[in-house]
């Protein structure tokens, strides 16, 4: 940074200094909970350690076993991909368009349908689902299906490695409306009414041509901050299977590479293994987030 910039940073910082008071504690404890594990996990993967004694420097020994010799890592990837690229653009377009449609509603419907649609990301929905996804003839699903004749005997949802995963996709697509979708409800009600007037007088015509022209070019920060938050739980997402289908789950059919590291850190308690295993995913929501980046680049000016 130039020392010119630095001085206006400076400045900013003393004529704003009330509002960066406020901030104080939020940063304070996004630093030391956030940033600082996050800085210590690089050098913590290069170590074996387990808490109790002193890290020991292993070099690349870690990242060595992870790729030749964890076959259940290698797995968790293929989950985790998979897992991702369901969750991730699905989530994503789902809350734009929630987002889009919940908007043309009067006032009072919009808030109540952004409640119906945002709860579940606040609230332990896993026992319903459970109930839904029972594997006796008294589940929801089971007893719906049974009814129907589609099928002949009950399935096992939960415990049958066919369906684990599929089952964990469909449940964090339910609860994945959370930051992103209120982002992007609050960018719709943020855009200045003016530009459709404009729109109109140019040519712009339908309702369609409004959202690609105007809409879109508009929320490039709601877009963005949306687009983060769905790439950072789509690649972390690892509690709706530990609560669903077991830890570890049937032939680790739904074990993703973020409960892997749960695993080696918190059950095994080998922290040298599990920052190697966050590190990398670290780096690959990194680049997916680059990536990101550089499709919405255009609407961020």
């Amino acid at each position: 940074m130039k020392r010119s910039d630095l001085s206006r940073t400076w400045k900013q910082i003393r004529q704003n200094r009330e509002a960066y008071l406020m901030l104080a504690p939020f940063m304070l404890v996004f630093l030391v909970f956030t940033i600082v594990p996050v800085v210590m996990s690089l050098p913590m993967g290069f170590t074996d350690f387990d808490m109790v004694q002193l890290p020991k420097f292993v070099g690349l020994s870690n990242y060595a076993t992870l790729f030749l010799n964890d076959s259940i890592f290698i797995q968790s990837i293929r989950v985790t991909l998979i897992f991702a690229l369901f969750t991730g653009p699905i989530s994503y377009v789902l809350c734009f368009l929630l987002a889009w449609l919940i908007n043309e509603l009067p006032p009072t419907l919009r808030t109540i349908f952004t409640l119906i649609f945002y709860a579940p990301s606040m609230a332990n929905v896993y026992t319903v689902w459970q109930l839904i996804f029972s594997g006796d003839a008294y589940g929801y699903l089971n007893s719906l299906l049974l009814k129907l004749r589609i099928i002949t005997a009950p399935i096992q949802w939960l415990t049958d490695g066919r369906y684990v995963l599929a089952v964990v996709i469909v449940v964090q697509l339910w609860i994945s409306l959370g930051a992103g979708f209120l982002a992007l409800r609050a960018g719709f009600q943020n855009i200045d009414r003016q530009l459709y007037e404009a729109g109109a007088i140019e040519g712009i015509r339908n309702r369609w041509q409004e959202l690609v022209y105007i809409t879109i070019p508009a929320m490039g920060p709601q877009l963005m901050f949306a687009a983060v938050m769905q790439i950072v739980g789509s690649f972390t997402a690892g509690t709706v299977a530990q609560a669903l289908v077991g830890f570890p789950s049937t032939d680790y059919k739904a074990h993703t590479v973020m409960t892997h590291a749960y695993d080696y850190g918190w059950v095994r308690f080998e922290m040298g293994y599990a920052s190697a295993i966050c590190m990398l995913l670290f780096l690959a929501m990194l680049v997916c987030n680059k990536l990101i980046s550089k499709l919405l680049a255009k609407y961020m000016d």
